[in-house]
């Protein structure tokens, strides 16, 4: 039995754009424990290229930035947390430049303090950014803040396992509160708990459910499993986006072509050696909008083409414009891909989709408040009603930023009345071994990635999902089975995890009898004139 229980203030869970925000605004008034699961920066914020989305440019407006988002959402979105976040996007932005993000500045062109980009889906040019790696400058930024404040403790290293709620307290009083939570340690080995008076879940999405995906290795969908598994509703979890474009090659994985590459006038061909090979083939698809038409209709002309044609890969070409223009923009992506024999200011980009950003989650309000009192959540492990059925891009780390301020405020804002942690049980390991047998979890995870790939990906089908949902049965009992007896490690807990979400996601997809936005299924083609989210209650 671990008897480590330690308590803070306000524990954080998740080191990224939103756990970092949120620390950095508490800690005026009290302490913070931020935990992450490996390294600090470990997370998806320091993957983000693209930017931050936000009204800045003279002509924008927030109403016209609204729209852009409710369309890319395809109207399950919900206009007030669209409103809420629009309208606290320039704070957001002027905060991080307060805390020294570099942003790349204005030419008279395009706004007049900053560079501002436009990316698909926005009407308006309006993405702060960095070069093309805004999120890694972003992290380096609120990691150097948060380290600097004494009020912040920084806690690398630990493996979130389940919430702490009323059950686990010493005297079960029935109460559904969440007191913090349980984490395997993987320096000590050991399991530790750690109690607050309030919890944020900042842990990201679940992409790692997918065989091809751009997010980090950690990105297992731990705090959506863990909060519904303490009793919060979950939403949207078939909204799964797939980017259009990652970097299609045997030895990089998981490397992002930036949305901006299209924004900046990358053309989408088919490659040389099939039918119409150097065609501009959105034109079939989207002839308005072309390269710059939402995530989800890109992703599904080159699903349909890669299929079409049983191609591996389409081309994205951005070689005709001038080079000096393609390597100031993009130097991070131009670095990247010269040493494996692409020089992008003269030849093509072979790209596929890949899964791309969890638009479900764990329902919140537009305090980042869950169901349960105690717990909120910000970023990508919930669902505020920002992205309905598809995220508008660099709408993501925006909603970190606003959500992790807004969850933070609440719980300063209630502090005198939330209640201290009462006497909270250790974890019990009297009644397991160590396992002998780590083949089944590697074997399991494996499993489950190829077959969501396969069956619950860009086009579904009633069939391919039911074939999901019962490989999840099957493997549910095993892993169980292999919960109950063997100590944990961080694989079988993600692995655990990774499949309480596969089952969320195909449940929801189960449910929603239409397509729309990220949900396409070719048994229900058409949309209903209603759209409705998608709830799972526990």
């Amino acid at each position: 039995m671990s008897d480590t229980i330690s308590n803070h203030d306000v524990l954080i869970i998740g080191s990224g754009a939103a756990g970092l925000t949120a620390a950095i605004t508490l800690a005026k008034t009290h302490k913070v424990l931020v935990m992450a699961k490996g390294a600090l920066d470990s997370g998806a914020t320091g993957w983000a290229q693209g930017g931050i989305a936000a009204v800045l440019e003279p002509g924008d407006t927030f109403e016209s930035h609204i729209n852009d988002t409710m369309i890319a959402g395809a109207g399950l979105n919900d206009r007030e947390t669209v409103e809420f976040v629009v309208e606290n996007a320039p704070a957001a932005i002027e905060r991080l430049a307060a805390l020294g993000v570099p942003f790349n500045e204005g030419h008279d062109d395009f706004g007049d303090r900053w560079h501002l980009t436009r990316e698909g889906g926005h009407s308006h040019r309006r993405i702060v950014h960095v070069d093309d790696a805004t999120g890694w400058a972003v992290q380096k930024a609120l990691e150097k803040a948060a380290d600097a404040n004494p009020n912040i403790t920084l806690m690398p290293d630990m493996v979130a396992i389940d919430l702490i709620t009323g059950k686990h307290q010493v005297d079960y009083s029935g109460e559904g509160r969440v007191w913090g939570v349980y984490a395997f340690n993987t320096k000590t080995k050991r399991v530790e708990a750690f109690t607050a008076r309030a919890t944020i879940l900042a842990t990201g999405g679940a992409g790692r459910a997918y065989l091809f995906s751009t997010a980090p290795r950690g990105a297992t969908g731990d705090g959506i499993a863990m909060a519904w598994r303490a009793g919060c509703r979950v939403s949207n979890m078939e909204m799964m986006q797939f980017h259009p474009t990652c970097l299609y090659n045997l030895e990089v994985k998981n490397f992002l072509i930036t949305e901006a590459v299209r924004g900046e006038g990358g053309h989408l061909v088919l490659p040389p050696g099939v039918p119409g090979a150097g065609e501009r083939f959105m034109a079939r698809f989207d002839p308005e909008r072309m390269e710059l038409a939402p995530r989800d209709v890109v992703a599904r002309a080159i699903d349909h083409e890669l299929k079409r044609l049983g191609l591996d890969f389409v081309h994205l070409d951005i070689s005709h414009q001038d080079p000096e223009f393609v390597k100031h923009h993009f130097p991070n992506i131009y670095n990247r891909l010269l040493p494996l024999g692409i020089d992008i200011t003269k030849d093509p980009i072979p790209v596929v989709p890949a899964q791309h950003y969890t638009c479900g989650g764990v329902k919140i309000d537009l305090h980042g408040r869950t169901d349960l009192p105690g717990l909120y959540a910000a970023g990508e492990v919930s669902e505020s009603g920002l992205h309905g059925a598809n995220r508008l891009a660099s709408n993501s780390l925006l909603e970190c930023f606003v959500f992790g301020e807004a969850a933070a405020q609440d719980i300063a804002s209630q502090w005198d009345s939330l209640p201290a942690p009462p006497p909270i049980l250790g974890w019990d390991e009297s009644r397991v071994t160590d396992s002998d047998e780590e083949v089944i979890v590697q074997h399991n995870w494996k499993e489950i990635r190829r077959f969501m790939w396969d069956y619950v990906g860009i086009v579904r089908t009633n069939k391919r999902l039911e074939r999901a949902m019962h490989r999840i049965n099957l493997l549910s009992s095993e892993v169980d089975e292999y919960y109950g007896n063997f100590r944990v490690t961080p694989d079988l807990i993600e692995l655990r995890n990774l499949l309480e979400v596969a089952r969320l996601i195909v449940r929801s997809a189960l449910k929603r009898k239409e397509s729309r936005g990220l949900h396409y299924t070719t048994d229900y083609p058409d949309t209903l004139p209603v759209p409705q989210d998608t709830v799972l209650i526990p």
